[in-house]
């Protein structure tokens, strides 16, 4: 702020002092004004104002005007002059009436006023909040606004919207607006936004801006559409250059198939407006964009495949051909169609087979090819044509072989040419021979006699001498124009003297330099001694790739058992799945019966008690007691027994558990089986104890039944003999049915005692049948894992022997390929490579083997 006064004292003229008092004045009625009315007037007043004087209402008025924002939001009206207001205070579109010498500082002040706006996130913030509102007088001016904030500082604005919540969602809802002026200048907004920063462009890409942007080209006409299609292309090459995500997924949401109804432009002569070539232009930059050559090759190749089979290659191919097409647009649209078919095999085979539409019909690499030497065409047409005629051959066999065999016949003698002394004009067209020579020595398979490597080299070193063959093959490298050429695919020539290298001659020159020059300085010694080394190379290369097919097969059959042994775990964990079916079948069956034995035993105790209690009248109530606390000891005794039971029931359950389930390694299982060995042994003892405290029980309560019987006895006896005095016959009757009750109870609990005891006894047995059965089962998988382990030691040790053989074998071919280096001739690196990462997995085997020594 305080720079800006000085900005503003620095002035040789500024506004007249009454101008300065009413801002001042407007600015206290924003501030202290307790009327709406009053607060909108005055800022109406101000965006009068703020065109003229603009740097006076920017630095009193500003944080008044961020204050209404924040304050006002109810009055769409008084926002709307807000934010107008601060548009003319922060853009630069609108021309200063200012004196020259004040020029240059005028123009920062939009900078100026956008950084002093932005220094608070919050009003950027405020500023988004404020585009969700639906009033025109509100979101257009905030539309504009924003879109000069983005002008003046993108960066620091973009990583501000990036870090609000929802900051590019509110933006990317302009494209869906209704109003076309608000659609248009939220594209523009969108422009600004998404200008080099990858991590915006890739959130609106995911906020369906493809398919928005796509939508309104299609509505506006295509090709056909005014300046809103020129700037939807715009904001598509900023979402789409130089990023490989939105580019997948613009290929992936099918979005290249809707880019051919833009290429149908047909084939009459009725003139083409300006707005119309521009656009052509930029829909075949954007359709480059997608198969760029620096882009990566997988994503090139799967864009190159979509449009051929969307037919817009196809589309392409008929513009070329078509007639009255712009010599811009036909320039471009050569360059369009030489990336889509570069590299592409079935691209390649189609532009092959288009025809240009003549009588008769000739093909279009020919009609592209004359145009291509005809020196009336313009330069920049002819080098479209050469880059189409590079992209059509690149990685092409088939149409390399053809064109090949049309250059191939040549009677000039070249050596017609390298040792001549010629001038420095002419040093070039030396070393082009000189490479040419080169070659010929280089690939040469001595099948001509009269041409064989010897010869070619006995004539270079009599007739131009190695050295001054050497230094001429240099002069190409050392061209101004060969490093121009080396930059980039596309031939980009001012004029036609500039144009001698191409991009693609120049790593083949690059490749062959060096070689060329190892093969001139060799003897006739070392190449006979270089292709015995071949001979033996390629013996023991077949050699070592016969021990790689018997490794192959060893593991195939490694892989073999592996299944094999897969599918008998599978099979066992069927039977096991099988017989714990049967046992809980079983289980079912004992339960049922248990309950029908239960229930039968309550029946007879039901008819048994009339004749026990006729039995036991006149029991002594001592006896009764001291019976009742026996069966209460009993009782607890039982229920003690009980959760013994039950926790070795639950330490069963693990153990099961703990089992090894198919898939677990070797080592894991001998541990879990020797583990459940000593735990079985345990539960075992443990069963043991618990049968014998049973035992126990069932004698204490055979005696205790048998002292019953005998109370009863002496009971029934004492009551025949000896009468009750004074005691009625009713009342006799009475605590005899009272005493006949309490032991028809005591016995009733008795026999329960009894089953509980008879079927705890059960599921002993049945614990220790599923014991015996979890033994059978371990000692089966004991048995698998050994014959496991027989077969893979007997695969080692053939492993082993190979391994053996291989590293004689990679020894031998070391010293070869040493005595090659030796010799002068370039080992490649693969070999190197292959050879190093043999001899790492023999060392790996070596401390893995048994058979150290013989490694």
């Amino acid at each position: 702020m305080n720079f800006l006064r000085g900005v503003m004292g620095g002035q040789s003229a500024g506004p007249q002092h009454t101008e300065a008092e009413t801002i001042q004045k407007l600015c206290d009625r924003v501030a202290s004004s307790t009327l709406l009315d009053d607060r909108r007037n005055a800022v109406r007043a101000l965006k009068s104002l703020s065109k003229k004087y603009r740097l006076e209402v920017g630095i009193q008025a500003m944080e008044h005007l961020i204050h209404v924002l924040q304050t006002d939001r109810s009055d769409s009206e008084i926002i709307g002059y807000a934010l107008d207001t601060l548009y003319n205070i922060i853009s630069n579109d609108e021309e200063e009436e200012v004196e020259e010498n004040s020029t240059r500082q005028s123009e920062d002040l939009g900078s100026q006023f956008t950084e002093i706006f932005i220094k608070q996130q919050e009003n950027v913030t405020l500023l988004l909040s404020l585009l969700e509102e639906f009033d025109f007088h509100v979101r257009w001016p905030g539309v504009k606004l924003l879109t000069s904030l983005l002008k003046q500082l993108g960066p620091q604005v973009q990583q501000i919207i990036l870090v609000s919540p929802m900051g590019v969602s509110r933006l990317m809802d302009l494209l869906a607006d209704s109003r076309e002026v608000i659609r248009n200048d939220g594209v523009l907004l969108l422009q600004a936004l998404t200008r080099s920063n990858g991590a915006i462009q890739k959130i609106v890409a995911f906020e369906n801006a493809f398919e928005r942007l796509l939508d309104i080209i299609t509505e506006e006409g295509n090709s056909d559409g005014g300046i809103v299609v020129e700037d939807c292309l715009i904001l598509l090459q900023n979402l789409l250059k130089n990023n490989n995500s939105n580019q997948n997924f613009f290929k992936e949401g099918s979005y290249i198939q809707r880019m051919k109804p833009w290429f149908e432009v047909g084939d009459e002569n009725s003139g083409w407006s300006a707005q119309k070539v521009t656009n052509l232009h930029l829909m075949l930059q954007l359709v480059r964009v997608l198969v760029s050559p620096n882009n990566p090759p997988g994503a090139t190749s799967s864009c190159q495949k979509a449009m051929f089979q969307c037919g817009l290659l196809q589309q392409l191919c008929t513009i070329l051909m078509a007639t009255g097409v712009p010599a811009d647009i036909l320039t471009e649209t050569i360059n369009t169609v030489s990336e889509v078919i570069r590299g592409c095999q079935v691209n390649q085979d189609y532009f092959a087979s288009v025809n240009a539409p003549s009588n008769p019909p000739r093909p279009a690499i020919v009609v592209l090819l004359m145009s291509m030497v005809n020196e009336r065409q313009p330069f920049v047409l002819r080098c479209a044509v050469l880059y189409c005629f590079q992209c059509f051959l690149y990685k092409n066999q088939k149409g390399q072989g053809e064109i090949v065999s049309t250059l191939l016949p040549s009677t000039i003698d070249a050596t017609g040419q390298i040792a001549e002394n010629l001038g420095e004009e002419e040093q070039l067209v030396q070393g082009l021979c000189a490479l040419l020579l080169g070659i010929s020595i280089y690939f040469n398979d001595n099948s001509l006699e009269s041409y064989m490597k010897e010869k070619l080299k006995q004539l270079i070193e009599k007739r131009i001498g190695k050295e001054n063959f050497i230094e001429k093959l240099g002069f190409i490298s050392k061209h101004e124009l060969y490093s121009r050429a080396s930059q980039k695919p596309q031939p980009n020539f001012p004029s036609p003297e500039y144009m001698i290298f191409d991009h693609e001659f120049t790593k083949l020159v690059k490749e062959l330099e060096g070689v060329i020059t190892k093969a001139i300085y060799k003897s006739s010694e070392e190449d006979k001694q270089e292709e015995e080394v071949k001979k033996t190379l390629e013996q023991h290369d077949s050699i070592v790739t016969h021990y790689k097919n018997m490794i192959r097969e060893q593991d195939l059959q490694l892989e073999e058992l592996k299944q094999q042994i897969s599918t008998l775990k599978c099979q066992n964990e069927q039977l096991q799945t099988a017989v714990t079916q049967q046992v809980s079948q079983i289980q079912q069956h004992k339960d049922q019966y248990n309950l029908l034995k239960v229930q039968l035993g309550k029946d007879n105790q039901h008819q048994g008690s009339y004749s026990d209690g006729a039995q036991m009248n006149g029991i002594q109530p001592e006896e009764i007691g001291r019976l009742r606390e026996e069966i209460e000891e009993l009782k607890s005794n039982q229920e003690l027994l009980q959760s013994q039971l039950a926790e070795k029931d639950a330490f069963i359950e693990n153990l099961k558990s703990s089992q090894p389930s198919p898939g677990t390694n070797e080592q894991s299982s001998v541990t879990a089986s020797a583990r459940d060995s000593e735990q079985i042994e345990e539960l075992k003892q443990e069963l043991a104890t618990l049968k014998s405290q049973l035992n126990s029980q069932s004698s204490e309560i055979t005696k205790l039944q048998t002292e019953k019987q005998e109370l009863l006895e002496k009971t029934e006896a004492f009551a025949k003999s000896v009468p009750i005095p004074g005691e009625s016959e009713t009342v006799i009757a009475t605590k005899t049915t009272d005493v006949e009750g309490r032991l028809s109870a005591l016995l009733q609990e008795t026999k329960e005692l009894k089953n509980e005891i008879k079927a705890l006894s059960e599921e002993r047995t049945a614990i220790k049948e599923q014991l015996d059965s979890s033994n059978s089962t371990i000692a089966i998988l004991q048995n698998e894992k050994n014959k496991l382990e027989v077969d893979i030691t007997d695969s080692k040790k053939e492993q082993d022997d190979l391994l053996v053989l291989l590293a004689d074998q990679d020894q031998k071919i070391f010293s070869l390929k040493n005595k090659l280096k030796e010799l002068g001739h370039p080992v490649e690196e693969e070999d190197e490579l292959e050879s190093g990462d043999q001899d790492d997995e023999d060392d790996e085997d070596e401390d893995d083997s048994k058979e150290q020594g013989h490694i």
